[in-house]
């Protein structure tokens, strides 16, 4: 685990033998010297400075140990501990932590499998009880995640897990902060990075996709046309006393078809009679000047 530093620098065998060396070199110059006893405490204590001064840095708490019993928390900064007497067995660093978890072949409420992955934000804000109540406690943050995943993917429905979000990673978020709190950690946030569902799941719900915009698109179009004739059936009522007005627009009609087309239309009789064209000849012939206009309205005028 990241903050663990085994054994502190006092209990290193390396640090002993060299605190060793230095007492047999006191004890030798004390048999030259008449001065044995103090030359030997001298060196003994220059020899455990080193080892009682400790630096922190600004994101780390030290726990600090005194015969295997929790004496005090120290950091950030310069501090100090009697070599031999207090260990360091933690470094808990108190940064904001992420850490990605996943949940592989899960089954939702409507029993469907999902790979589902998120990432949680995290932090420590006891370090006594991160350090002393749980072994390790991010494989434990880990593991308690992974498992509140799985208990919320199985309580939820596919469509409520693709489309509210939100909702599980609040849910989430709440679940694992209660787990955790016994340890000194404080969830801050979960976001779910992506829900993956069997492709053929993925193809079916894709057609229901497509039928259901069909259906919505046809009912758009039916309610158009009911809208049209609601307002055809209104505009008739202005024509039904006015049959001037009526031809009038019959043969406006009949002008716009001509201009976008060719000059063949197909009307019916009854139609050009009550317009007033004299059946089919009349009809031709009105068809002749229009053509006659549109052809002296392209040629060119000849300067004078």
């Amino acid at each position: 685990m990241e903050g663990r530093r085994g054994l502190e620098m006092g209990q290193h065998p390396f640090t002993i033998i060299l605190f060793l060396l230095l007492c047999l070199a006191g004890t030798a110059v004390g048999l030259v010297s008449s001065s044995a006893v103090l030359a030997v405490v001298v060196v003994g204590a220059a020899g455990c400075v080193p080892l009682a001064i400790r630096v922190a840095q600004q994101w780390q708490k030290a726990v600090i140990l005194r015969w295997g019993k929790f004496h005090k928390l120290r950091g950030p900064g310069l501090f100090v501990i009697f070599p031999f007497i207090d260990t360091i067995p933690f470094w808990i660093d108190v940064k904001t932590v992420t850490t990605p978890f996943n949940a592989e072949q899960t089954l939702t409420k409507d029993s469907v499998p999902v790979d589902v992955d998120a990432v949680l934000f995290w932090r420590v804000t006891d370090a006594i009880k991160a350090a002393l109540e749980v072994e390790d406690y991010k494989q434990a943050i880990s593991w308690a995640s992974q498992t509140a995943l799985r208990d919320v993917i199985g309580k939820t429905d596919l469509s409520d897990m693709v489309v509210g979000r939100e909702k599980i990673d609040e849910l989430l978020c709440k679940i694992i902060d209660q787990r955790t709190e016994p340890w000194g950690i404080k969830v801050l946030s979960v976001e779910i990075r992506d829900v993956k569902i069997p492709v053929s799941l993925q193809n079916a719900m894709s057609m229901q996709a497509q039928a259901e915009r069909e259906r919505q698109a046809r009912v758009i179009l039916a309610d158009s046309e009911r809208r049209i004739a609601a307002v055809f059936q209104e505009s008739s009522k202005s024509y039904e006393k006015n049959p001037v007005a009526l031809h009038l627009r019959a043969m406006n009609i009949l002008l716009e078809g001509m201009k976008q087309s060719s000059t063949v239309i197909i009307v019916p009789s009854s139609a050009v009679e009550t317009m007033g064209l004299g059946a089919t000849t009349g009809l031709a012939a009105l068809s002749k000047e229009f053509s006659k206009s549109e052809s002296s309205a392209k040629e060119p005028v000849s300067p004078k």
